[in-house]
Parts: C-alpha cells; sequence; structure tokens
C-alpha cells in the first residue's frame, strides 16, 4: 500500500520531463534546416528539418508531409506548417493525444 502511494506521489510531484524517459536530441549536423521553438510546456523543440539521408533522425515523432521531419511532443499543431502528418514514427516516440 506504502508503495503505490509513493509511486503515485511520485507521479503528480515530477515534472514531465523528469518522470517519463527522455527522446533523444537529433543530431543537428545531419539536419537540413535549424532551429527551434518553444512548445506549449515551455520546453525548446528542434523545428521540423529535412534530413541529409532522408531517413528519420533520432528524436524525431513524425514524418511531414513535405517530407521533413518533426520533433514534436504533442499532436496538436504537429507538421502544422508542413502539410500535416504523413506518417506517425514509432509508437514508443510517438506523442500521446492530448485531453
Amino acid at each position: 500500500m506504502k508503495l503505490a502511494a509513493l509511486a503515485l506521489l511520485g507521479a503528480l510531484v515530477l515534472p514531465p520531463a523528469l518522470a517519463s524517459s527522455p527522446t533523444p536530441s537529433p543530431d543537428s549536423t545531419q539536419l537540413i534546416e535549424q532551429g527551434s521553438y518553444i512548445n506549449a510546456d515551455g520546453t525548446s523543440v528542434h523545428r521540423p528539418a529535412h534530413t541529409r539521408s532522408g531517413r528519420a533522425p533520432a528524436g524525431a515523432s513524425a514524418r511531414c508531409r513535405d517530407g521533413s521531419y518533426s520533433f514534436s511532443k504533442h499532436r496538436s499543431g504537429t507538421c502544422s506548417r508542413h502539410g500535416g502528418v504523413a506518417l506517425w514514427l514509432d509508437s514508443a516516440r510517438r506523442p500521446a493525444p492530448q485531453q
């Protein structure tokens, strides 16, 4: 019982970035476009970018319809200026729906 209460308390107290596993950062040398934005959580996120290899970079959550890769942490607005989402990548990295 005490263990369950501690786990619940930890989930409520820890910020989401500490409560979940970290998302790998993209290797910016492999990305054509550079830059970042601050998301709704106040976290800096790499802007959608095309890769030199054409393959999905580390930390990408979706491939946009224009061929760029998004690093969005939330579904809302992902690839919004890039034609929308063509494909959500790896379900373990896929952003959870916002409620």
